[in-house]
């Protein structure tokens, strides 16, 4: 059975057969995503994207390959300006302008030679992977967060569990405070079974 009711979006040939540095927006993609994961009506709908009904979000293809350490970077989730000096945070406001029309709340970047070649399981992990670093705060007692206009008060999201392997072996799960993912684990996958997290811009650089 396919994964998705709508055929997922592709990056433009052209962006991949030339040498150039190419950044493309995508309106489509984040449509695509949103029919797909977020909506209430979304085909592979996911509860904890909810708050993303209410956030603008841009997209980028890239043909600009990414990585360190010899590990490939094929998606990246930031906010819509980041912290930068005056003239640097106006360049990069003008350019994403240029892109959106708009500064979304999030940008998401994904690599398009990737996305070209990848099944549509590793496709719609990559993209939920990237939508679930799109968080909203919290508060001290893990409550979700509002402006006062109302809104959600987004952040990027850091993930849910990081432990050692090691930890987890010695003293278990419940003391490693994991329980939660290892309980997943057991239970399957949903939708699919494979691994994106080691090729994700964002885990990358908070790591960094």
């Amino acid at each position: 059975m396919a994964l998705t009711q709508k055929r997922r979006p592709l990056p433009p040939i052209e962006l991949l057969e030339v040498d150039e540095i190419k950044f493309g927006p995508s309106v489509d993609l984040i449509h695509w995503a949103r029919d797909t994961f977020i909506a209430d009506d979304a085909s592979l709908r996911n509860d904890d994207h909810r708050h993303l009904n209410q956030a603008t979000i841009g997209a980028l293809w890239t043909n600009v390959p990414n990585g360190r350490a010899g590990r490939s970077v094929i998606g990246q989730a930031e906010r819509g300006l980041p912290p930068a000096g005056k003239w640097l945070r106006a360049r990069i406001e003008r350019q994403i302008l240029d892109w959106f029309g708009q500064v979304p709340d999030f940008i998401l970047t994904f690599d398009a030679h990737y996305a070209r070649q990848c099944s549509d399981a590793e496709f719609c992990a990559l993209v939920e992977h990237e939508l679930y670093h799109c968080g909203q705060e919290r508060d001290l007692f893990g409550q979700p967060k509002f402006r006062k206009s109302g809104l959600p008060a987004f952040s990027i999201r850091g993930h849910d569990v990081e432990e050692f392997v090691g930890v987890v072996r010695r003293y278990g799960a419940d003391a490693a405070s994991v329980r939660e993912l290892v309980d997943a684990a057991k239970a399957g996958p949903e939708i699919a079974n494979v691994s994106i997290a080691q090729a994700c811009g964002t885990c990358r650089l908070r790591v960094a």
